[in-house]
């Protein structure tokens, strides 16, 4: 009997501290850009004299931390309050959902509800202003890289020399070889950029030529730049990848319009204006400048 007293009225306890613990998780906005910030609030009560076991996060799938608010816990005739802002952020599209999140009261485990948010693009409209592109910075003494295709077409040369100076029995002297000039990642995405900005803005039945060239650029350029097997992703994947750089946001944020808008072009056989070319051309040499100034 005294047993049976002892297991009632420690039931009891532990039903009445579950009823007095109160948790919640719960985000400023419920949609955002990719890349925006979130701040994630964790908010507890429960009775004074309480031992916690607070939050442990070190992942949330979908998300990536971009700062971890210190612990407030403040006292009161009505208990202990335990709260911490976290800002997060996703670089995953579409509805991403931060799972229950645990701690412990005692020797009790207590969840929140799971909270929803949505990620997209900025929605893109045609018929919208554009907003003025940053001016680029020049970078002084680019680093060196080294170029696949030209280290191919050194090869080209020198069995072009080999054969010239078999078929040349009779000259004595060997020819001088001028030495080609190696151009870094930023040299050479710039002259292409260059080129094709001296053909013009395409007609609309070479919208999908130019934006694929426009591409391309910017893959090579992060091939080699930054060593990202860039040519074999899709231009999501290529964002997500860039994304971890953690590039001026705003320019981050042009970035992937125009690369979205490439993907209208190719896929979806969108016809940008002139205005849109230029604002979107313009868009990944900033892009690419700003890479160039990262490392």
């Amino acid at each position: 009997m005294k047993t049976a007293l002892l297991w009632l009225i420690a039931l009891i306890g532990t039903l009445g501290l579950k009823a007095q613990v109160l948790v919640k998780a719960s985000v400023d906005k419920d949609a955002i850009l990719i890349g925006e910030p979130v701040k994630l609030l964790l908010d507890a009560r429960m009775p004074l004299g309480s031992q916690v076991s607070w939050f442990s996060l070190d992942t949330i799938p979908h998300f990536e931390f971009l700062e971890k608010g210190k612990v407030d816990t403040i006292e009161g005739v009505d208990g202990k309050k335990i709260q911490q802002v976290i800002t997060i952020t996703s670089y995953d599209t579409g509805y991403r959902v931060i799972p229950p999140l645990s701690f412990k009261v005692g020797q009790s485990t207590f969840s929140t509800d799971t909270v929803g948010v949505t990620v997209t693009y900025t929605p893109f409209n045609p018929e919208a202003d554009y907003r003025d592109i940053k001016e680029i910075e020049e970078v002084l003494n680019p680093s060196a890289g080294y170029i696949p295709w030209i280290i191919g077409g050194v090869t080209l040369i020198a069995i072009a020399l080999i054969i010239w100076l078999l078929m040349a029995k009779k000259k004595k002297d060997m020819p001088v070889v001028e030495k080609v000039v190696e151009l870094t990642p930023y040299e050479e995405a710039v002259n292409a950029l260059d080129t094709l900005k001296q053909k013009g803005w395409p007609q609309p039945v070479e919208s999908k030529y130019f934006y694929t060239q426009l591409n391309d650029v910017l893959r090579v350029f992060v091939m080699r730049k930054l060593k990202i097997s860039s040519l074999e992703k899709t231009n999501e994947e290529l964002i997500r990848a860039l994304a971890m750089l953690k590039p001026d946001p705003e320019q981050f944020r042009q970035m992937a319009e125009a690369l979205q808008i490439a993907d209208f072009v190719k896929f979806a056989k969108y016809t940008p204006g002139d205005a849109d070319n230029e604002r979107n051309f313009n868009s990944i040499r900033a892009a690419i400048t700003i890479l160039n100034n990262l490392t």
